[in-house]
């Protein structure tokens, strides 16, 4: 199958599935601020994307889709080592034209996943896996909180400091691997020439700072809001 076999069809699996999870990030970014506007709408939300059957469905396929963008990407990092051969143990300086991101895509890649399993372990493992198996509350920094109670996750969580940075540093990897893969996934779906490739570079600089910007908002804002209830509580 040349989908999984040609070096082409490999890219175009990879620019598919990478678009697909810019449109996820946009969709929870967007969740994300109105938390920070409005617990309640966030709760209802959260409530509407419980442990329902078409929200199940939808988080099956969306970790489908990261396996798929993960598994192409070392695929297609292991073709390039290979085609490389003994030039890629050489010490070069990064060639003219090629950024920093394109060369260290892979390894971004493992810093996100890896902040992914994280954040996984904090909210859905808590939240919709909990309600899978029969919980609708859980134990949260000492209290019990319902799994729906998703202000109260961020809240707790976005209250530590190590967390806060862990996660600024998550959001600076995530866009550098976005500033690359974005035009990188247009150019591979023919949506580009000599004219565009730049104007899409922009573009993909503007949609990664704007995502990773929107979530650090959300982040700091949560930590400024426990400092505030940490001065008032006392």
């Amino acid at each position: 199958m040349w989908l999984l076999h040609s070096s082409i069809g490999r890219k175009l699996v990879m620019s598919i599935s990478g678009a697909t999870l810019v449109l996820f990030l946009l969709f929870h970014l967007s969740m994300n601020v109105a938390a920070v506007f409005s617990a309640e709408a966030y709760n209802t939300i959260c409530a509407l994307l419980g442990a329902n059957w078409y929200a199940v469905a939808a988080t099956v396929g969306l970790g489908a889709i990261v396996a798929i963008h993960f598994i192409y990407a070392l695929m297609l990092t292991l073709q390039n080592r290979k085609a490389r051969g003994k030039d890629r143990y050489a010490v070069n300086s990064r060639p003219e034209g090629v950024s920093w991101a394109s060369q260290n895509m892979f390894v971004l890649g493992l810093v996100v996943i890896g902040f992914l399993l994280l954040h996984f372990s904090q909210f859905w493992y808590k939240m919709m896996f909990a309600e899978l198996t029969g919980h609708h509350t859980v134990a949260l920094g000492g209290a019990t909180v319902s799994t729906q109670d998703g202000a109260a996750f961020v809240q707790y969580y976005f209250s530590q400091p190590w967390i806060v940075i862990a996660y600024l540093v998550w959001y600076a990897a995530l866009w550098f691997h976005l500033t690359h893969g974005f035009w990188s996934a247009v150019q591979t779906v023919g949506w580009s020439n000599g004219v565009w490739l730049d104007r899409w570079k922009w573009i993909g600089r503007i949609v990664a700072t704007a995502i990773c910007l929107g979530f650090a908002f959300v982040t700091v804002a949560f930590y400024l809001k426990s400092l505030c209830c940490g001065i008032s509580c006392h």
